[in-house]
């Protein structure tokens, strides 16, 4: 967790940053003047408490997305740090080269070897250039399958950490192939013979996340959203302004809680009191604690009987029955 004097702060959590300035002060005039503030500063980290479970319970679609852009919000090489043992880290694709916005590798989580792999955006501004804010190109999506087949071959579990503003529109990646690639890994994903885990931990954009996201269990975490456009493009669009961006949020229905709903997502991670943002171990731990119930679950049942639900799951997607009066 970031320390408060780094910590970046939203527009909607400034009364927290108001009660950690109100400490800030505190401190400073206990150490000028030798006196015991300890009390009050306590009574202070209590109301933080409390004003973070406050905001946590009121938010708004629009707020969610800010949440799951917060630049203090762990990415995927944190959780893996965190979650995985032993993690070694596979590069490239065997054909173009090695796309920075894609991770993954080998690792062992309690024991039980895995290939984790996801977007990473960067930490500060320098690697999310590296990163290219975690928007792959296609050799990115092309390494993830790789990677994908060869735990595949070794009949180990993947897991994708999905986190991505969307796949890179460039020219570039358009003329090495963006679609085919990005349509590729969902017809592969589908035909996995081993369990294949997608938790959303950030950002789930259109097809930039669709190239990691098809599996057998599929989950977000609270503060993420999930959808084909962005709510500044979807406003861009409807609009003709990003000023409508927070009725986009609402009108696309793109959280955890809506997505659970439509039978989109299998299940919701819950986050820290406030967001993951705040507390980077316990964050990793839910997600941990999933990633081995759902193990455990696909484990034993035959792999193509995994295929055909996986496959029967996606497929009826966007199904409606019309009823006439």
């Amino acid at each position: 967790m970031a320390e408060s004097q780094t910590r970046q702060f939203l527009d909607f959590e400034k009364p927290i940053k108001e009660l950690f300035d109100q400490i800030e002060q505190l401190k400073q005039t206990a150490e000028k003047n030798k006196i015991d503030l300890s009390e009050s500063i306590n009574q202070l980290h209590e109301k933080i408490e409390e004003k973070k479970k406050e905001i946590h319970l009121n938010l708004t679609p629009w707020q969610k997305v800010q949440l799951s852009r917060h630049p203090d919000r762990p990415y995927t090489l944190e959780y893996i740090e965190k979650i995985c043992t032993d993690f070694v880290e596979l590069h490239g694709d065997r054909n173009f080269k090695d796309d920075k916005a894609i991770v993954g590798g080998f690792g062992k989580i309690d024991g039980q070897t895995v290939m984790i792999l996801g977007q990473q955006k960067g930490a500060n501004t320098k690697m999310r250039q590296i990163r290219n804010f975690g928007m792959a190109n296609p050799e990115g999506y092309r390494k993830a399958l790789r990677l994908m087949k060869l735990a595949e071959k070794f009949n180990k579990p993947v897991i994708t950490l999905v986190d991505t503003p969307g796949a890179y529109p460039g020219i570039e990646a358009e003329e090495r192939g963006q679609g085919e690639a990005i349509a590729k890994n969902i017809f592969e994903m589908l035909r996995l013979k081993v369990p294949v885990i997608c938790i959303i931990i950030g950002e789930g954009a259109s097809g930039g996340a669709m190239g990691i996201g098809v599996g057998d269990k599929v989950y977000m975490m609270a503060n993420t959203w999930y959808t084909v456009i962005s709510p500044e493009s979807c406003s861009s669009i409807l609009w003709r302004s990003w000023e409508q961006k927070e009725k986009a949020a609402e009108e696309l229905k793109l959280t955890s809680d809506h997505m659970l709903g439509f039978g989109l997502v299998d299940g919701v991670i819950p986050e820290p009191i406030g967001g993951a943002h705040w507390n980077h171990e316990e964050a990793a731990e839910m997600v941990k604690k999933q990633i081995l119930s759902a193990i455990e679950e696909l484990k034993h049942i035959d792999p193509e009987t995994r295929i055909d639900e996986r496959i029967e799951k996606f497929s009826k997607m966007g199904r409606w029955e019309e009823q006439t009066n």
